[in-house]
């Protein structure tokens, strides 16, 4: 907000509305004045040329400055706070607003009004009349009022009335849009040739002769007093009321009665005429020129009826079609995304007798569509703006864009917000799915690969087992022969035994013995002697002793070493 230190009504505060959006000047500008049409400020605004002010004007004017002052300090100690007039325009020094009133904070306003029994009677119920409502909304845009206070007033307590007036979000961007297509229509603005417009009367029609009819003459005999007395006697006596079958018989020939007094009636008259040839003459002459004069008169107000029809019309469609024209250049630049949108030309005009008046109530509402239908397609433009930039198109995620685009821009943007978190949870959740298929992948290649050299190093190991095994007995074999081949000389010297290599001695061998529970030991677990002839080695007993012959452990160690891997690579391939 800018502050003007400038006193309403003097020469510097008209130099500053001059160059600025008032407003005083807001309801005109939405079509809703009853003081100043829409297209009368157009034009004032592009050509300067203001309504003159006439001195029934400016004792109006003054008269509400002065009721304003004295209104201020009744306001002011209703409310208990004192009030500051107070002129101000919007961050951009384009919207000018001239307060009545305002408190020390500007929380609160004070407009003031003539007083008008209407509009009291309206503000005493709790409404600001909608003549007013821009203005006070104008005022809220430039000074950031929370509330003005409207009071209808002739500066006594007698004739105060007040009511409390809030604005909205919607109507401030309305009232910014509406001076937006304003400033337009302004810059667009082509000057009318104005001819003088004569009062339009009648032309003058061909006076007919006056009518002049004078008749001499009189009854010479007549019973018609007596008939007239006679007949009203007997009409008044027949009965109406049909209830029994004898009132429907007697009605029925009541009616034949009836049809003859009537002809009776009407053929006395025209004898009577028929008497009187230039009376009779005078009655045909005077029924053919009425119905020539209503003949024309019916026709003639047919066609005003339909040439003012035809022309509403045409004032309407005009209305319409460049409504249309303006909805399409829309709709093209913003890609097609316009939704429908309905105008009220045909209301506008309703209950309008003139085509002034007409054209300019379809003027007003053609400002009032444009300025609606502006503000839809601004909304759907940011909407879709902010779908695209910095390197990301979030447009595959609104395929009802269509539908939605028209939103509030916070309605909008929340929805964007939440249609993008959705996308980067779900694009999360299937890149880490991604990620944990390539790392089972890599895993179960990995197994396959260690199952694999396992599997060969298995094989490995048997095969030198059974190498090892081999050539360990051939020399357990050898060396037992050499060992009996030997002479008694050297029988005392103690036999080599082979590891590794199944002993095939006599139980009486003298070679080295191991129990089982001593191999248990050894092994950190516990095996039994069942478990180790499976694997080839059998125990002789002494005294329920297991014994295994020494050399026999390190074979014992490997054949359980090998068991094991055979089983672990088992219970892996069946996995």
């Amino acid at each position: 907000m800018i502050i003007h230190e400038v006193k309403q009504g003097s020469p510097e505060w008209h130099a500053l509305r001059a160059n600025t959006r008032n407003a005083s000047e807001a309801p005109a500008m939405m079509g809703v004045s009853p003081y100043k049409s829409r297209s009368a400020l157009v034009r004032e605004k592009a050509t300067g040329i203001t309504e003159e002010i006439t001195p029934d004007m400016q004792r109006r004017f003054d008269l509400g400055h002065m009721t304003e002052a004295l209104a201020r300090p009744i306001l002011e100690a209703i409310i208990g706070e004192d009030l500051y007039p107070l002129v101000a325009t919007d961050d951009e020094g384009r919207l000018l607003a001239s307060s009545d009133g305002t408190t020390m904070t500007c929380e609160i306003g004070f407009e003031h009004k003539l007083w008008n029994a209407e509009f009291a009677a309206m503000v005493d119920a709790g409404e600001v009349p909608d003549s007013h409502k821009w203005q006070l909304d104008q005022q809220i845009a430039v000074f950031g009022f929370e509330k003005i206070i409207f009071v209808v007033s002739d500066g006594t307590t007698d004739n105060f009335v007040y009511c409390d007036y809030r604005s909205t979000p919607e109507r401030i961007a309305q009232l910014k849009a509406g001076w937006k297509q304003f400033d337009e229509d302004v810059r667009n603005y082509q000057p009318e040739v104005i001819e003088a417009k004569p009062i339009l009367t009648a032309n003058p029609i061909d006076n007919l002769p006056a009518l002049v009819v004078e008749v001499t003459g009189r009854v010479t005999h007549s019973n018609l007093v007596e008939f007239k007395a006679a007949a009203n006697a007997v009409i008044s006596s027949i009965k109406t009321e049909l209830v029994t079958d004898q009132d429907f018989v007697d009605a029925s020939a009541a009616v034949k009665y009836l049809k003859d007094v009537e002809d009776n009636a009407k053929r006395a008259k025209q004898n009577a005429l028929d008497q009187t040839t230039s009376i009779a003459e005078l009655h045909r002459a005077l029924d053919e020129v009425a119905k020539m004069a209503g003949d024309v008169r019916k026709a003639l107000d047919k066609k005003i009826t339909e040439e003012k029809d035809r022309r509403k019309e045409d004032i309407v469609r005009a209305g319409a079609d460049a409504m249309g024209d303006y909805w399409r250049a829309l709709n093209d630049r913003i890609g097609g995304y316009m939704p429908p949108f309905e105008s009220n030309f045909g209301g506008a005009v309703k209950g309008l007798k003139s085509l002034d008046s007409m054209r300019e109530k379809v003027s007003a509402e053609l400002a009032r569509c444009k300025v609606a239908t502006s503000e839809i397609a601004d909304r759907i433009e940011y909407n879709i703006k902010t779908l695209q930039g910095e390197g990301f198109d979030w447009r595959f995620l609104f395929p009802d864009l269509a539908s939605v685009c028209a939103k509030a821009k916070d309605d909008f943007t929340a929805l964007l917000m939440s249609r993008v978190a959705q996308h980067k949870e779900a694009e999360a959740k299937r890149l880490e799915a991604e990620r944990e298929k390539i790392r089972a992948e890599e895993q179960a290649k990995a197994k396959r690969e260690a199952d694999a050299l396992i599997l060969e190093a298995a094989q490995a190991a048997d095969a030198k087992r059974i190498a090892d095994e081999k050539a360990s007995a051939e020399q357990t074999t050898a060396a037992n022969q050499t060992q009996f081949e030997q002479p008694a000389a050297v029988a005392d010297e103690k036999p080599q035994p082979v590891l590794g290599a199944r002993i095939a001695l006599p139980a009486d061998a003298c070679l080295p013995k191991i129990k089982l529970g001593e191999i248990c030991t050894r092994l950190g677990f516990t095996v039994s002697a069942e478990f180790l002839a499976s694997l080839g080695f059998e125990a002789t007993t002494e005294k329920n002793a297991k014994l295994y012959n020494e050399a026999s452990f390190p074979a014992i160690c490997r054949r359980i070493s090998d068991h094991t891997l055979r089983v672990g690579m088992t219970t892996k391939l069946a996995a």
